[in-house]
């Protein structure tokens, strides 16, 4: 574990210096380099060395810094950057002036965001009700998701999102016409609804139209559309509340793209499915998986994240992977050849954290 990933894990601050990164399509400004120019190849972002958490929507991206301030840059058309504006930037732009963000989350076209003091923010496109305010009007300044301080974690899909809150409670709002609230019916929601009556969920993640989640003790979830066995339960059958994958209660991280999963086990192996049509399952093939399949023999894995079909991931050792599609250059190995197994990006060993947009990855890493 590299020096930045250990003094996260450890909880340490100051953390050492860390520096922003993007490649890809760039279309919209996403890579936050001053210009629309894509990149094959890992880009760095500005000269500032205070960055933290990243996270991605299909053309935007959002970003905290060490002293908990928010940033963002890449396409606004529905007021997704949370600047007051539907104007896109290319590069970073302060959101407000406050130091007091702690987690970002990205839909589509829509941003989710907790505050230190645990309150639930959100903005931008909000036709299906995805931000939670209770209305269907799009917003282009945060506005905060009821009055609760009990937030957790967070996730946007395409047009819905879900969390989790200090009690281990799920909730899920927005767009339902697959099941992807997990509520047991397709009725589309603009305020936070529990899901179930369980207090045990801990970790979550939505995507195009479905959803999967992590309880404490282990075991993994699934509900909404399954069409390329995103769900992971062996079929193609779509559920409208949780099920079960497998009887397994060693799964630790998860990530969504926009309709295939990954996840980590507590050894460290990573493990994929759903659709593979570009290969970002990374298990060597192009073939769709209705059931978790593992990428490799590895058990040195230690973030992942989703694109849109394509795989970003970093090992125990600071390296940095990706594989699936790279039609933008996504894959950020100076090429557009898409890959189906996983191939490293550079020599580098301190890479710390990443997120995947539509064609574009934004990354940070240690000195």
């Amino acid at each position: 574990m590299n020096q930045v990933n250990a003094a996260i894990a450890a909880n340490t601050w100051p953390l050492p210096n860390v520096y922003l990164y993007s490649w890809g399509s760039n279309n919209n400004g996403q890579l936050g380099l001053s210009n629309i120019t894509n990149y094959s190849s890992p880009k760095q972002v500005g000269a500032l060395t205070t960055w933290l958490n990243t996270a991605c929507g299909l053309y935007h991206t959002i970003t905290t810094k060490n002293d908990g301030t928010l940033w963002s840059w890449g396409k606004n058309n529905s007021g997704q950057l949370g600047l007051g504006n539907l104007t896109s930037y290319s590069s970073p732009k302060q959101v407000g002036a406050l130091t007091t963000w702690s987690k970002i989350a990205g839909g589509w076209e829509h941003t989710l965001a907790i505050k230190t003091n645990g309150t639930l923010w959100s903005w931008g496109n909000n036709t299906q009700g995805q931000l939670g305010d209770g209305t269907i009007t799009s917003r282009s300044s945060p506005v905060q998701v009821g009055a609760l301080t009990a937030w957790l974690n967070i996730s946007g899909g395409r047009y819905s999102s879900v969390a989790t809150k200090s009690d281990g409670t799920l909730w899920s709002w927005g767009q339902n016409n697959n099941g992807q609230l997990g509520l047991g019916n397709t009725t589309g929601y603009s305020s936070p609804k529990q899901v179930g009556a369980l207090t045990t969920w801990l970790n979550i993640s939505c995507s195009y139209n479905f959803t999967i989640a992590i309880k404490t003790d282990g075991t993994l979830w699934s509900w909404g559309a399954a069409l390329y066995g995103q769900l992971g339960l062996g079929n193609t059958t779509y559920y409208s509340s949780p099920k079960q994958v497998g009887a397994l209660t060693t799964w630790y991280k998860i990530d969504t793209g926009s309709l295939f999963a990954i996840a980590t086990k507590t050894d460290g192996a990573l493990w994929s499915w759903g659709r593979n049509n570009f290969g970002q399952l990374g298990d060597g093939t192009i073939t769709n998986r209705s059931s978790p399949v593992q990428v490799g023999a590895l058990t040195t894995w230690l973030n992942i994240a989703g694109g849109n079909y394509n795989t970003i991931a970093i090992k125990t050792d600071g390296t940095l992977w990706t594989w699936g599609s790279s039609s933008g250059g996504q894959l950020g190995l100076g090429n557009t050849t898409n890959y189906s197994s996983p191939k490293q990006v550079g020599a580098l060993t301190t890479w710390t954290t990443i997120a995947g947009g539509f064609t574009f990855t934004i990354a940070t890493k240690g000195q």
